[in-house]
């Protein structure tokens, strides 16, 4: 495992990159890019709350659980009852068994995917689709799964 502290100057940085999720590290936190088996992630007091997918900085589902500031920040979409044991398993989700989405989903967005009863995440994904479209669809795959519970990146500890 390869962990480098971030300098101030770093932290400013990265508060840039991930203001967007509502979210920023604070002076005296203590934030690390940590890699490993390939993954790389933004631990923040010890804790792995964004990781890294294709260079764009992505909130884990233990920081959307964690911090209701990311959860509340990030766009979501709501899938049925139905989806849940797909979802949970890293599937794409499909058009059919998505409920609602938040507007102004972009394609190329990160998106939590949250189940209908609970609201809780379950999965993190890319938007294939702007939310526009997908509300026009009826079928096909619209969000490619990127983190789902119990994944490597869920077990990953630092």
């Amino acid at each position: 495992m390869k962990r480098k502290r971030l300098r101030k100057s770093d932290i400013r940085e990265l508060n840039e990159s991930i203001e967007c999720y509502g979210y920023k590290a604070g002076k005296k936190d203590n934030v690390e890019i940590v890699e490993d088996d390939g993954l790389k992630f933004i631990s923040i007091n010890n804790r792995p709350m964004f990781f890294y997918h294709q260079d764009k900085i992505i909130p884990t589902l233990k920081s959307l659980l964690d911090c209701a500031d990311i959860f509340n920040a990030i766009k979501k979409a709501v899938v049925d009852m139905g989806a849940v044991k797909f979802v949970t398993s890293g599937a794409d989700i499909m058009r059919p068994g998505i409920v609602e989405t938040d507007e102004g989903i972009k394609k190329g967005d990160a998106i939590a995917i949250v189940d209908v009863n609970n609201r809780k995440p379950l999965a993190v994904g890319i938007a294939i689709f702007s939310s526009e479209e997908i509300q026009e669809m009826k079928s096909g795959k619209v969000v490619k799964s990127i983190h789902y519970v119990g994944d490597n990146i869920w077990g990953f500890s630092v």
